[in-house]
């Protein structure tokens, strides 16, 4: 069954020319077709940014479970499978309910123009509807004014983490015009969280939402983190304090991921839903989130995987492994729309040397060889490898350092936590 699925989901990659192309209006018109299963869905918790929104979604999913509620969540991408995606009612969907589900959308779009994060977003709309869910929570794929998940016609609360600049090809080249992009999935009436962003961001943000008709939660102004310690960091809400576990999640990013999800959760409280400080606790305590910062075991080395692939990503890394005072070996592969040049420009001072890969299965990426000539001109040392199974042997027989990166990308991460972590 998981061999159709596959094959399917190759199909639906073929109904549009481009994979990515920016529009509501081919969505639009198969979910009529569906009976607009859009507008029959528990309330919304939407979430959209550059960084961190799957973490968020997860800290938010957890608290949410650990409350005893029911949970709708659209995640992408995946790590392992596409299943992933699409959480109905707190489990991840079952292969033969997801097949069933996409044939039919595949043959009701009667292979009109579409593209494949439409169509599967217009199954999971599908499936959302279908099931009882105390909530759903959006994560955007791409963006969000045009982004498929914006199809919805209102939400409970909007989540914007932090801005920064990525997929420039479609959002625009400057950060106020992505970030122009970003507010576009804020509703009318919805209670908005605004993560903690750069002054240029956060300034153009309040201007563009002074006159909206939304409850607004700015980071620095209505929340905050204001102290980190060794096993809690306490948040600033309007006028109270409150005490935190520290997440499991690597990395000082991830406090401030987790402090916008706390926020959400105590907007919820005063919304009439009721969560004790325990309970956000221990859904803070017990939110994993694979492929960020994630640390396992090979051999005698420390392997990382963090899903980055840009810059503000490179620059977290950079500092976690700045204050742990460690160099690593980096095992990078990554897509031709990303600035690799200024990736690696961050990177470099961390870095021992780069083992540059291809992502299998990717046609637009970078080859090793490609890679490598980077390297090169940024003066990193590198070692070429055409294989994850070849780079896997040259970290086992060539490196002597302990401490390892897989990097550049998330679907090169999942291939090397599934088949050799």
């Amino acid at each position: 069954m998981k061999k159709n699925l596959d094959q399917l989901l190759a199909q639906l990659i073929k109904l549009h020319p481009k994979y990515i192309d920016l529009s509501l209006n081919r969505l639009t018109k198969l979910l009529k077709k569906m009976g607009n299963p859009e507008l029959n869905l528990p309330p919304v918790i939407h979430i959209a940014g550059t960084n961190g929104k799957g973490s968020t979604l997860s800290y938010i999913h957890h608290i949410l479970k650990e409350n005893q509620f029911k949970v709708h969540a659209y995640i992408s991408p995946h790590l392992n499978k596409f299943n992933e995606r699409i959480i109905i009612a707190n489990k991840e969907i079952k292969t033969k309910k997801l097949l069933e589900t996409l044939q039919f959308i595949k043959e009701l779009n009667n292979n009109q123009p579409i593209t494949f994060f439409e169509i599967t977003t217009a199954a999971a709309l599908l499936l959302f509807s279908q099931s009882k869910a105390d909530f759903l929570i959006l994560e955007t794929g791409l963006g969000g004014r045009l982004d498929a998940t914006n199809i919805i016609k209102k939400s409970l609360i909007d989540i914007i983490t932090t801005i920064g600049k990525d997929h420039q090809e479609f959002l625009g080249t400057s950060l106020k015009k992505i970030t122009n992009e970003k507010l576009g999935i804020i509703k009318p009436g919805s209670s908005v969280v605004i993560s903690k962003q750069k002054k240029i961001i956060k300034e153009h943000i309040e201007s563009k939402l002074k006159n909206k008709k939304n409850y607004l939660l700015i980071y620095n102004k209505d929340f905050k983190v204001i102290k980190i310690n060794k096993n809690i960091f306490i948040i600033k809400y309007q006028n109270k304090t409150i005490n935190i576990n520290k997440p499991r999640l690597r990395g000082d990013h991830q406090i401030i991921n987790a402090s916008n999800a706390v926020c959400a959760i105590l907007r919820l409280n005063e919304l009439g839903y009721s969560f004790s400080k325990k309970i956000i606790n221990i859904g803070i305590k017990k939110t994993v989130w694979p492929g960020r910062l994630e640390l396992r075991k090979m051999n005698n080395h420390n392997v990382y995987l963090d899903g980055a692939h840009n810059i503000d990503g490179a620059l977290q890394i950079k500092k976690y492994f700045n204050d742990k005072k460690l160099k690593i070996w980096v095992v990078l592969g990554m897509l031709k729309n990303k600035k690799i040049k200024e990736f690696l420009k961050i990177l470099k001072p961390i870095t021992l040397g780069v083992i540059a890969v291809p992502i299998p299965g990717e046609i637009n990426c970078f080859t090793s060889n490609e890679i490598k000539k980077v390297c090169n001109f940024l003066k990193i040392n590198s070692i070429e490898a055409h294989s994850i199974k070849e780079a896997n042997k040259k970290i086992i027989d060539n490196l002597k350092s302990k401490t390892i990166l897989v990097t550049g990308s998330l679907y090169l991460v999942g291939k090397v936590r599934k088949n050799y972590l």
